[in-house]
């Protein structure tokens, strides 16, 4: 019966040993982001609180960031935020202690990590664009984003244009207008002038003030001495 207990016992060492060996538990220094991908330029997933535990999935080799869980989510984070238990002290996780904590040294592929675990995430919607690097994804957002921003001012420079046009064809017509007035106050000016005249005194010819040319200029008056002749 004993040696049934340790056989049990040394197949559940053997079963359990490799998952232990693909986890350690690691605790975060600061509010750090768990990012969808090894580096800043990946979208933030959840913000992991500082001194809160995590479980240390993998590591890769070429940089320092770590695959982490956090509540049943998973995510990456750069080991200058992670710390483990080391020799009963607390390191920061690095290459050097890979081997030395049971931390596997993994790859990252967009198209694997994000079908697994970011399915229900906004951004999975242009995984394809991310597969190739959140610089190429940047870089063609700024593409995109410089070809919005020029033909948004392209049609801001041409509704500005129309603007300007309309404002010259309407100040265009007020000089128009302006003139038309001035020419009809002046002919008005110049119908009452003539109005005023006496041989036309309410617009028609008054021919009874017209001087008769058959009288004679010099007009007698009763004493007036020339008039003896």
């Amino acid at each position: 019966m004993k040696n049934l207990i340790v056989k049990i016992a040394a197949a559940a060492l053997l079963v359990l040993a490799p998952a232990m060996a693909h986890a350690a538990e690691g605790y975060s220094t600061a509010n750090v982001n768990m990012r969808a991908g090894p580096s800043t330029r990946y979208p933030a997933v959840a913000v992991i609180p500082a001194g809160s535990s995590v479980e240390i999935r993998g590591c890769l080799s070429n940089v320092n960031w770590c695959d982490v869980e956090f509540y049943g989510g998973r995510g990456w984070v750069s080991g200058q935020y992670v710390q483990a238990v080391y020799q009963q002290r607390r390191v920061y996780v690095g290459p050097e202690y890979y081997r030395p904590l049971g931390i596997p040294m993994v790859t990252f592929s967009v198209g694997n990590y994000w079908d697994r675990y970011y399915r229900h995430r906004d951004f999975y919607r242009e995984r394809d664009r991310w597969s190739r690097g959140p610089d190429y994804y940047y870089r063609d957002r700024d593409y995109s984003d410089r070809d919005y921003r020029r033909r948004e001012y392209r049609d801001r420079d041409y509704q500005a244009r129309e603007y300007r046009d309309r404002d010259r064809d309407r100040r265009d017509d007020d000089r128009r207008e302006e003139r038309r007035r001035e020419v009809r106050r002046d002919d008005d000016n110049r119908s009452s002038n003539f109005r005023d005249l006496p041989q036309f005194r309410g617009g028609k010819a008054d021919t009874y003030n017209r001087p008769d040319p058959r009288a004679s200029p010099f007009v007698c008056r009763p004493g007036d001495p020339s008039c003896d002749n």
